[in-house]
């Protein structure tokens, strides 16, 4: 996916980030809930402050064509991936199955004959040159994390900020993805898909399995991106 991007702050709640948590709750309450960055900066870190200026850290990107409709478009139906420090410039993320596939915000409906398997394809391109911070960010992991939707019930519990069918699949660092062309690409089968489910991916440029809640560190040291889901539908 590539397109237009927009500037945004860098803080996003952890309901984003966490896996199992308020998000998943809303995606496997049947919600198509999608996420952007936002832009909301007041005092420069240049002048004491601690925001960055729209697009220097954080950016939404939006796989559009160059109209204003198709831009709504994109935005109402989730063709969308979010990404801090520039780590990533592009990404798709697509589910295929019986000769039929779904993008990011899509859904691909699949029989349940024949114990149906679904393969989740990633694929990503990083920054060429450098970012803001003067850094050449690079990705050293990327979750595969999947969650069953089981219906709206959960959705609409407003104390309800978990989704226990949620887990993170499959972990891949630079040895598991291969390069082509520009692109760096991961693939992965889901076996014997029985049950409507979203799979949804995130990156890093750390260590953490988990992303942790902001301390002192710099910011660009700390980097992610974060696309929305495909969903898959078994009826």
């Amino acid at each position: 996916m590539t397109g237009r991007s927009c500037g945004a702050s860098p803080h996003w709640p952890g309901v984003i980030s966490r896996a199992r948590g308020r998000r998943d709750a809303l995606l496997g309450g049947g919600r198509h809930w999608w996420i952007t960055a936002t832009s909301d900066p007041h005092v420069h870190w240049t002048r004491g402050g601690s925001d960055f200026w729209p697009g220097e850290y954080s950016k939404t990107y939006v796989l559009v064509q160059q109209d204003y409709a198709d831009i709504m478009d994109a935005l109402r139906n989730g063709r969308i991936f979010v990404t801090t420090g520039d780590l990533i410039t592009s990404l798709d993320v697509t589910a295929h199955s019986q000769g039929k596939g779904a993008g990011v915000g899509e859904t691909v409906t699949v029989n349940r004959k024949n114990h149906t398997d679904v393969e989740i394809e990633i694929r990503f391109r990083p920054l060429e040159g450098p970012n803001h911070n003067g850094d050449r960010p690079q990705v050293r992991r990327v979750d595969l994390i999947v969650g069953q939707i089981t219906g709206p019930t959960a959705s609409l519990d407003t104390d309800t900020d978990t989704n226990p069918t949620t887990k993170v699949v499959a972990r891949f660092d630079p040895n598991d993805w291969h390069k082509q062309g520009t692109d760096y690409v991961i693939k992965h089968t889901l076996r014997n898909v029985e049950t409507d489910m979203y799979a949804r991916v995130r990156g890093t440029s750390t260590d953490e399995a988990e992303p942790l809640t902001d301390g002192q560190e710099s910011p660009w040291e700390d980097l992610w991106f974060y696309p929305n889901p495909a969903f898959v539908h078994v009826p």
